[in-house]
């Protein structure tokens, strides 16, 4: 696995920072917690959070991501500890416990968010100074969410997190990966989902979706797509767009994590939603009606990329 080397330029000259892992224990945690939305895109729960006398644990961190799935964080503390196999040990808790989480949820963030909670993609996030070649194959023979993440720590107060490893549940065909995935809500609920509008599509819109979602999967190979209810979000470590399919329009809408007031809005084709309901993250709107949409959507997209 390589190493990200961090470097300062005066003038003529380079310097190398040293980076190092901090105290796992205590200030990485603890630091993590305090700003876990601005790290990893998530609403913190709870921190130590015991699982009962039987399973005798603690997990590390709670919490909820943007895309309403719950988190689990691990730290690994030292070389030793196998962090991927406790954290595993607790996302199985997790599904015997769900009214629990929900709960906590309720109290902490209030009813809308612990109704809006998607129990099919929990993620287990591992963070640690280091992994090994052992890990990294480890969790690739998971058919889990699971992701590593790589910490360090320099003297001029900078923080590198690094996700070099990420692993999804979702193993199938789109499509195929969507129907299971949302199948049991049509029978409860008949509420209309982004794969049933993704089967409603004629071959024309669903082209596009197809070219936009190659596009979006070949800026970088860290990029990972999440099929949820009604929206289809694609992700670094944060999401950087979210898309919606509209057949009956035969319009596809992203929702992009870039600053309205950044760039020239056109009308009919970027809008400002930052306060206007929508489902998905991202603050800029971008209609998709046609082929010539897409190619001047590109430039947008790599924004939201850059900066996830």
């Amino acid at each position: 696995m390589g190493d990200i080397k961090l470097f300062r330029l005066n003038g003529e000259s380079v310097d190398e920072l040293e980076g190092q892992s901090v105290a796992v224990e205590k200030s990485l945690q603890h630091m993590m917690e305090r700003h876990l939305e601005t790290f990893l895109g998530v609403r913190f729960l709870a921190s130590e959070y015991s699982t009962g006398k039987r399973h005798a644990g603690r997990i590390d961190t709670l919490g909820i991501d943007e895309n309403h799935s719950p988190v689990i964080i691990e730290y690994k503390r030292s070389v030793n500890e196998n962090v991927i196999n406790q954290g595993l040990f607790y996302l199985d808790w997790l599904l015997d416990h769900k009214a629990e989480f929900e709960l906590m949820t309720l109290r902490k963030y209030g009813e809308a968010v612990a109704d809006s909670i998607d129990w099919s993609s929990p993620r287990l996030l591992c963070i640690a100074g280091g992994f090994t070649k052992y890990d990294e194959h480890a969790v690739q023979q998971i058919n889990r969410n699971i992701e590593l993440y790589q910490y360090k720590h320099y003297n001029d107060g900078f923080i590198l997190l690094d996700l070099v490893n990420a692993t999804t549940a979702q193993t199938v065909h789109i499509s195929e990966e969507v129907n299971k995935a949302t199948s049991a809500i049509n029978r409860s609920t008949k509420v209309k989902t982004v794969s049933d509008y993704l089967e409603q599509a004629n071959m024309e819109l669903s082209d596009r979706f197809e070219t936009i979602k190659a596009y979006m999967l070949a800026l970088g190979d860290d990029v990972q797509i999440k099929i949820l209810k009604h929206y289809i979000a694609f992700k670094r470590i944060k999401n950087f767009a979210c898309v919606e399919i509209h057949p009956h329009s035969v319009k596809i809408l992203l929702y992009l994590k870039v600053k309205p007031d950044t760039i020239t809005l056109e009308e009919g084709f970027t809008r400002d939603v930052t306060n206007i309901g929508h489902y998905g993250t991202g603050d800029l709107e971008v209609v998709i009606s046609d082929d010539e949409d897409i190619e001047k959507a590109k430039r947008l997209i790599d924004m939201a990329y850059d900066v996830s």
